[in-house]
């Protein structure tokens, strides 16, 4: 059958021509009836010379059926291919409405319909991005107005049909459809093509995330994006130069709204938006945005012009001054600035650590609850609830996948992954103790294995880490932590911590190299990447902005205070900060934590001290003295170790130096204390005398050691030290002649909080052997161990006078046991509740504190405990932080 020849009442196979649609490059379209399925459908018919060619037509045929499986709301249905004779058609959901360009003849779409059809239309390309299926020849015409909404047409066939070319040929190039001079000069779908298609060079999802921002900007003004009087002039004006501004166009409309458009348009693929589904996002937020001049009701103020387009404005209204009251302007809305507070649900700290998502919509937060069990939770900021994510359970730190769909965290040794509204989760690969990781647009992800260790990058698809830095070590580099990737998804920050703190710094890093790396500044944190372009960073106690250049990789000008009461944690180099577009959210920092002595029952005795950053804490064997960590707000945040009256409460300090000392304890003479140091980068054990006086080096290795607690007979001291995401038990003498003693007998379970009884022949321990923590008692020469907490427990602390054990349960009460210890026996009876021990210890590892302990005589405890008189620490949600910059709030 010629195709030239349908007339109404022709057969397509089932399909009975009814009455001509229109017609284009790609042939013609009639309304037609399928008479097998009694529908109305539409039927296009191709041109003669897309048959010509048989490999034309067996990739036509392949990538049609492709096409067909696309299933969206706002994607024009393809039903069926066919062939009747020499001719070629296409069976298509048939659709009643306009082309947009049939709408945009006659002017500009409303602000509320551009972004309603631009987000419909981001999701449709969306779909079929995500299936492998490009567009490739997105424009006005090929998308229609119906009453459900927009309908994309003709998804894929310009290439399936499109003959073979090679590169640099302007073959390539899609049909066109209407002639732009009556000179005959051809106009088509050029003006809607990206650089890449006009050079011959490959295409894919960004090439139409291109095309869209020509035709959202189109919809927007009215105007073309690119146009001129010749193909010539249009593709070098797509090729060379940008489209003016929307908003100096359209007065209503949002500044935002040019961002949108200026990134699609970005000549480099590479610096455009990377999916449709981040621009559909964007254009989301700018509707839903209440602050937006152009969408609020009432008169909107327009934001002034800025560069020579000002200039033009003043010089024009000095020169009709006569007239100059026609020219002017109202001063423009400032942008709000809103801040937020997000509290944890009741029972649960926050950890230090929130991740704010790509797209600004959500936040991750690294949840702890009262008996010390970590989990991964999501907080959607157009929400009141936080969603816990089942399986994230023992969670060490977590982070976004580029496109804010996935998460990915570490738990157990292990790199996993999940979708962030939670699902099945996939192991990506062993990772160590890693805290925190970096995920790039391009697959990669970036975290250091455990402390003493370059970076190491793995495909988020899983795989064996490669290193991707070298550690320094001759200049005293001792890790390199905590990355971030940069705009471009191929260059990173890094921090390289230094055996001199002071020498600490903020690195450069590529993926291309592992030797490319380029000092920035000296800092005590990581950076965070923040728009419109700069690096946040902790250094000397206070958090400070430095102007940095994404595409030159250079910094500008000099630094600027940022923001107050940040949590920091120099030792750590953790700023407990991220950034997503105009949002910056950060936790929150009171540090106002008091000393309390209660009895058995729960009730206050009263403080002890004044109110800080307490942390962790010891009585002496007597009961006279107390040692407690404490953070100094003065000091970078950092830990050091004093030591108090128990009875007067009068306080001495005892350490000062520039990294942290915690985890005090005691030696059995109670006139000397041994503690936890990062002197010389692992943390080690040193030794000092509660009246204050010179430190003394106990134990060094290379390894970190924690919770320190000296056996009776003040002969070694048991500790626990981390390996591969867990704890491991291990003995270590104080004086030379003997080796370490490994205690821990399976090291794919994590046993934590180690102690020993006064006679000094057992140890209590928290395993997650059963899958949960609980508190197991085990002979100090080893053998079988007994489980004494039932549904959960950590922290155990010993009665002085060995009757009795204590430990938190998982809803936070402090439990008892009575025990009964006989050489090689343990007789205990049932844990007896006690109180709710009410800690507080938000924004810290509580795996590595020790925050409750017991009097000598067993009546009273102390505890760590928030002031009563400040709010708890949340996460806060900035936006339009980068205002704050001009005060320094």
């Amino acid at each position: 059958m010629n195709p030239g020849r349908l007339s109404p009442g022709s057969r397509l196979g089932p399909y009975e021509v009814v009455s001509p649609i229109g017609a284009g490059g790609m042939g013609e379209v009639w309304k037609a009836r399928d008479t097998r399925l009694e529908r109305t459908v539409a039927v296009k018919v191709l041109p003669q010379k897309f048959s010509a060619s048989e490999e034309v037509k067996r990739r036509f045929e392949r990538e049609a059926k492709a096409i067909a499986q696309l299933s969206h709301p706002h994607i024009c249905a393809l039903y069926d291919v066919g062939r009747e004779g020499e001719t070629e058609y296409l069976v298509m959901e048939y659709l009643e409405g306009e082309t947009l360009a049939d709408r945009l003849a006659k002017g500009a779409l409303p602000l509320e319909r551009t972004l309603r059809f631009g987000i419909q239309i981001t999701d449709a390309l969306d779909k079929a991005h995500r299936q492998g299926i490009v567009h490739r020849d997105l424009k006005p015409g090929n998308v229609m107005l119906t009453r459900s909404g927009v309908k994309l047409l003709d998804f894929g066939l310009a290439h399936a049909v499109a003959p073979a070319a090679p590169v640099g040929s302007l073959s390539v190039l899609p049909t066109q459809d209407k002639p732009l001079t009556a000179e005959g000069t051809i106009l088509g779908t050029v003006q809607y093509m990206a650089p890449e298609q006009l050079e011959g060079k490959a295409v894919d999802a960004r090439t139409d995330i291109f095309a869209f921002g020509t035709v959202l900007y189109e919809m927007a003004t009215g105007r073309k994006a690119f146009s001129g009087g010749s193909q010539a002039s249009i593709m070098a004006d797509i090729l060379h130069t940008d489209p003016p501004a929307i908003s100096a166009a359209v007065a209503m409309s949002p500044p935002s709204l040019d961002r949108v458009v200026r990134t699609c348009l970005a000549k480099d693929p590479e610096d455009r938006w990377q999916a449709a589904a981040d621009v559909g996002r964007e254009l989301a937020w700018i509707s839903e945005e209440p602050a937006s001049g152009a969408l609020a009701p009432g008169p909107a103020l327009r934001t002034p012009r800025r560069g020579l387009l000002a200039w033009a404005i003043v010089a024009t209204a000095l020169a009709l001054a006569a007239a100059g009251m026609l020219l002017m302007r109202p001063s423009a809305v400032p942008e709000e600035t809103t801040r937020f507070k997000i509290l944890p649900p009741a029972g649960q700290h926050l950890l230090p650590v929130v991740e704010l998502s790509p797209d600004a919509r959500r936040l991750l937060l690294l949840l702890q609850d009262d008996s010390g069990r970590n989990s991964v939770a999501v907080r959607s900021l157009d929400t009141l609830d936080v969603h816990r994510l089942a399986g994230t359970e023992n969670a060490r730190g977590m982070f976004w996948s580029p496109d804010s769909r996935e998460i990915g965290f570490f738990s157990d040794g292990k790199l996993k992954r999940m979708s962030a509204d939670g699902g099945p989760i996939r192991t990506v690969c062993d990772s160590g103790g890693a805290f925190m990781g970096v995920w790039s647009p391009t697959g990669t992800i970036l975290f250091e294995e455990g402390f003493g260790q370059a970076l190491v990058r793995v495909a988020a698809s899983g795989g064996t880490p490669q290193r991707v830095t070298t550690l320094n070590t001759a200049s005293g580099e001792q890790s390199h932590s905590l990355p971030l990737f940069l705009p471009d998804g191929k260059h990173f920050v890094f921090v390289a911590r230094n055996l001199d703190l002071d020498k600490t710094q903020v690195c450069l890093g590529s993926l291309d190299s592992t030797t490319q790396v380029r000092p920035l500044f000296r800092a005590d944190s990581n950076a965070v990447y923040a728009e419109p372009g700069y690096l946040l960073f902790a250094r000397d106690n206070a958090v400070l902005a430095w102007k940095f250049d994404a595409k030159r990789l250079e910094l500008v000008g000099e630094p600027v205070p940022a923001l107050e009461q940040v949590h920091c944690l120099s030792a750590d180099n953790l700023l407990g900060a991220s950034a997503a577009r105009d949002r910056l959210a950060y936790l929150s920092w009171a540090l106002r934590r008091n000393l309390v002595w209660v009895d058995r029952k729960g009730r206050e005795l009263g403080r002890l001290g004044e109110t800080g950053g307490w942390v962790d804490l010891r009585v002496s064997p007597d009961g006279t003295k107390v040692a407690a960590s404490r953070r100094d707000p003065a000091h970078a945040q950092n830990l050091d170790i004093w030591v108090l009256d128990a009875s007067r409460g009068t306080a001495t300090r005892i350490t000062s130096e520039r990294g942290d000392e915690f985890n005090p304890a005691w030696f059995p003479d109670g006139e000397r204390l041994v503690y936890v140091s990062e002197k010389y980068g692992f943390y080690d054990l040193m030794e000092r005398s509660a009246a204050g006086g010179p430190e003394k080096t106990l134990i060094r290795t290379k390894e970190d050691k924690l919770l320190p607690v000296v056996t009776p007979n003040g002969r070694h001291v048991l500790v626990a030290i981390p390996r591969a995401g867990n704890y491991a038990r291990t003995l270590l003498p104080i004086s030379g002649g003997e080796q370490p003693v490994s205690l821990t007998t399976d090291p794919r379970f994590s046993e934590e909080h180690p102690t020993i009884s006064p006679d000094g022949r057992w140890m209590a321990f928290e395993s997650r052997e059963s899958g949960q923590r609980e508190v197991y008692i085990q002979s100090a020469t080893g053998g079988p161990k007994r489980q004494v907490s039932s549904g959960g427990g950590q922290m155990a602390v010993w009665n002085r006078n060995g009757s009795e054990l204590f430990y938190l349960a998982t809803d936070g009460m402090l439990m008892s046991v009575a025990l009964r210890l006989s050489p090689g026996r343990i007789d205990g009876g049932e844990p007896q509740p006690l109180f709710l021990l009410q800690l507080d210890l938000s924004g810290e590892l509580t795996w590595d504190t020790h925050p409750y302990d017991v009097s000598p005589d067993g009546q009273r405890f102390l505890v760590v405990r928030r002031d009563s008189s400040v709010e708890p620490d949340g996460a806060v949600v900035l936006t339009n932080w980068a205002s704050v910059l001009k005060t320094g709030r």
